[in-house]
C-alpha cells in the first residue's frame, strides 16, 4: 500500500477499514453459518421458517443499500459507519433473547442492516479518499472481508463441536458471544473515522433527493453497465455456491475434494483482488470488467464438461479470477464516472443490485436445474454472462 505522497494517514485509514471489514463480516457470517439453522430448529422452527430467516438478511441489503448510500452523501459517512458499528455490536446479543423462532426474522433483518450500511458507505469512503489508488484499496478491503467470511463458518463449526456435549443451548450462546466480541473492534474503529467535510442535517434529505439520484443512476449507461456486470457476476456466484457441491457429488467427487475446490477458489479471489484493483487503476476498468465477466460465465459453463478433480479445481480457480477481475473493476468504473457528491448513491445502488443477483442466482438457476438438470442451470448462467458482456461491449463501441 504505497502512496506517492507518503500519506501515513491514508495508510492508517485503509488498515482500519480492512480491520472493520474483516471483523464485521466475520461477526455477521458466524451468526448465520452454520449456527443459525441449528439454533432456529432448537427453538422449534420448521424448514419453511428457517428458509425465511435465512432470506431476510439479503433482503435488507436489497432494500436499504441505495437509500443508505444517498443518506451518506448528505449526512456524512461517519454517522452511517457508527450506526453500522452499533448494529454489529448489539445484534449478536438479540439472537439469544429470542424465545420464538419467528423473533429471529426481525433480528436477522436488523443484523443485515449493518452489512447493508457498511458495504456502500465504505466503498464511497475509499473512492473519495484514495483517488488513483482506490482500485488497489477496494481490492484490499474486499479481500479482508472475504477472510472474515471464510473463517467464520470454520470457527463456528469448531465451537459447536467442542460444546456439543454441554448443557442445551450453551454452544449457541458461545457462538453468539464470539460474534459479539468481534463487533467490539468494529464499533470502536468506526468512532475513529471523521468526514473530510461538514455533514448536512437530516432535514436536507428529501424524497426528491432519492428520486433524483435513482434517475441519474438509471440514466447513465456506464453505471448500468457496471451494475449489470456486478449483478451477473453474483448471479453466477450464487448459482455456483448453491449447486456446484450437489453437481460434484453427482459426478463422484467426494465431500473433502469439494471442500478443497471451494477453499482454493476463495484463496484465489482474496489473493488477486488487490492486484486486479491496482491494474484497474492503471488500465481500462471497462475492458477488465468485460473480460472478468466473460471468464466467469465461461468457467461456470465449463464445469459440466469434465468430472476430473484436477480439471474441476483449475476451472474453479479460473472462475475465482474472473469474479475478482469483474467485481473490483465494476466498482472502480462506477466510482470513476460518478460525481463526487453522489458516490454513496452509486455504491449503494451497485450493492443493492449485487444482492439481487446473488439472491436471484440460486432461485432462477434452481428452476432450470429442476426442469432440465445441472447442465441447464450452469448454461443459463453462461448465457446471462454473455448477454451482459454484449451489452457492455456495445456501450464501449458507442
Amino acid at each position: 500500500m504505497n502512496f506517492a505522497d507518503g500519506d501515513t494517514q491514508k495508510k492508517r485509514l485503509i488498515q482500519y477499514l480492512c480491520i472493520i471489514g474483516l471483523f464485521a463480516i466475520f461477526s455477521t457470517t458466524i451468526a448465520k453459518n452454520p449456527v443459525l439453522p441449528l439454533y432456529a430448529e432448537s427453538l422449534g422452527a420448521g424448514s419453511a421458517t428457517i428458509g425465511l430467516i435465512a432470506a431476510v438478511s439479503p433482503f435488507a441489503g436489497i432494500l436499504l443499500s441505495f437509500p443508505v448510500g444517498v443518506l451518506s452523501d448528505h449526512l456524512g459517512r461517519r454517522r452511517l459507519l457508527i450506526l453500522a458499528g452499533a448494529v454489529f455490536l448489539i445484534a449478536p446479543l438479540l439472537y439469544l433473547a429470542a424465545v420464538d423462532p419467528l423473533l429471529l426474522i426481525p433480528v436477522r433483518f436488523f443484523h443485515g442492516m449493518a452489512t447493508a450500511i457498511l458495504g456502500p458507505v465504505t466503498g464511497a469512503v475509499i473512492a473519495e479518499r484514495f483517488g488513483e489508488h482506490k482500485g488497489a484499496m477496494m481490492g484490499a478491503y474486499s479481500s479482508s472481508t472475504l477472510i472474515g467470511r471464510s473463517a467464520a463458518p470454520l470457527i463456528g463449526g469448531v465451537v459447536l463441536s467442542l460444546f456439543a456435549a454441554a448443557p442445551a443451548g450453551f454452544a449457541y450462546y458461545a457462538v453468539y458471544l464470539i460474534a459479539f466480541i468481534a463487533g467490539i473492534p468494529v464499533f470502536c474503529l468506526t468512532l475513529w473515522y471523521h468526514d473530510t467535510g461538514p455533514a448536512q442535517p437530516l432535514s436536507s434529505v428529501t424524497l426528491a433527493a432519492f428520486r433524483e439520484n435513482l434517475l441519474i443512476f438509471l440514466g447513465n449507461r456506464g453505471l448500468r453497465s457496471a451494475s449489470g456486470a456486478e449483478m451477473a457476476t453474483y448471479f453466477c456466484f450464487g448459482a455456483f455456491e448453491t449447486f456446484l457441491p450437489l453437481y460434484l457429488l453427482s459426478t463422484g467427487i467426494s465431500a473433502w475434494q469439494t471442500g478443497i475446490i471451494f477453499f482454493v477458489q476463495v484463496i484465489v479471489i482474496a489473493a488477486t483482488k488487490p492486484f486486479f484493483g491496482k491494474r484497474a487503476d492503471q488500465k481500462d476498468p471497462v475492458r477488465q470488467m468485460l473480460f472478468g465477466l466473460f471468464l466467469t460465465g465461461c468457467s461456470l459453463g465449463a464445469f459440466i464438461l469434465t468430472g476430473n478433480f484436477w480439471f474441476l479445481l483449475g476451472i474453479s480457480c479460473i472462475f475465482g479470477i474472473g469474479m475478482s477481475l469483474s467485481t473490483v473493476a465494476a466498482n472502480i468504473y462506477a466510482a470513476n464516472i460518478t460525481e463526487q457528491n453522489r458516490l454513496g448513491a452509486s455504491m449503494g445502488a451497485l450493492s443493492s443490485l449485487m444482492d439481487i443477483g446473488h439472491s436471484a442466482g440460486p432461485l432462477i438457476a434452481g428452476v432450470a436445474v429442476a426442469l432440465a438438470g445441472y447442465a441447464a442451470g450452469f448454461l443459463l448462467c453462461f448465457v446471462l454472462a454473455l448477454a451482459i458482456c454484449g451489452y457492455i461491449a456495445l456501450g464501449m463501441r458507442q
